[in-house]
């Protein structure tokens, strides 16, 4: 199996928790519709298009690497004339930071989804459409499956947030992943699977997933620890 990571980052993320008319809430990570609906925009399929439901196949894992925080938006919505504006709430994740992996044994299907996201068809955006990515997507095809992948790769959060943390050697870091790939762990069901995007239609069904913690490295650490030393022989030899 090869397996396709993207770091997900952005000033503002929102990922279809709780959703009712007055008040939109937000997972604390990126659910797997969101990244099949990424990816389908990425490859041009619009909403009905059946070629969709293939993007479900994929083996799906994500990490927490920048938890960020929830932030409340609300609107108002003129909905009936003559009569007073309803205020409705929207939960958005503030500076989070995620590497999302999904894997496949067909490298070429792959290799495709990643040349979409280098060169999308449709806008990308992480949950809504107000939220766009930071920048070009980070992409890269490693071997192995989900799990194993990010359980490898470095940490991804960003370079001030990973100084904040300079005093830690290394970090512990929360991966959800499906639950066949996670067999030992407890699992739940979500509803996450798409059977429809149209949007006269939406439909979704369910999925077991199932989350560990891993401990990675941070890669700030050393050179801030060798800066402090170097600090400290410089003043030791102009002493």
């Amino acid at each position: 199996m090869k397996t396709l990571t993207i770091r997900l980052a952005a000033p503002l993320q929102s990922y279809g928790d709780e959703a009712n008319f007055s008040r939109r809430t937000t997972s604390r990570y990126p659910s797997k519709s969101a990244v099949v609906g990424m990816i389908a925009a990425a490859l041009g399929y619009r909403r009905a298009d059946p070629r969709i439901l293939r993007l479900n196949s994929l083996t799906f894992a994500v990490r927490i690497d920048q938890p960020g925080t929830i932030v409340e938006d609300f609107h108002t919505v003129e909905w009936n004339a003559g009569k007073a504006p309803k205020i409705t709430y929207r939960h958005y994740l503030q500076d989070a930071v995620y590497l999302v992996a999904i894997g496949s044994d067909d490298a070429q299907w792959l290799d495709d989804i990643e040349l979409a996201l280098k060169h999308p068809k449709f806008a990308l955006f992480l949950g809504r459409r107000s939220n766009a990515p930071a920048g070009p997507l980070q992409i890269a095809i490693t071997d192995g499956n989900p799990v194993e992948v990010l359980t490898q790769r470095q940490w991804a959060a960003s370079s001030w947030y990973q100084h904040r943390l300079r005093n830690n050697q290394s970090v512990k870091i929360q991966l959800v992943a499906e639950a066949t790939l996670l067999p030992n762990r407890p699992s739940q069901v979500v509803k996450d699977v798409v059977v429809s995007f149209d949007s006269r239609q939406r439909q979704h069904s369910f999925r077991a997933e199932a989350s560990t913690w891993i401990t990675l490295d941070n890669p700030v650490y050393e050179s801030d620890q060798s800066t402090t030393h170097d600090i400290m022989r410089a003043i030791q030899d102009e002493g």
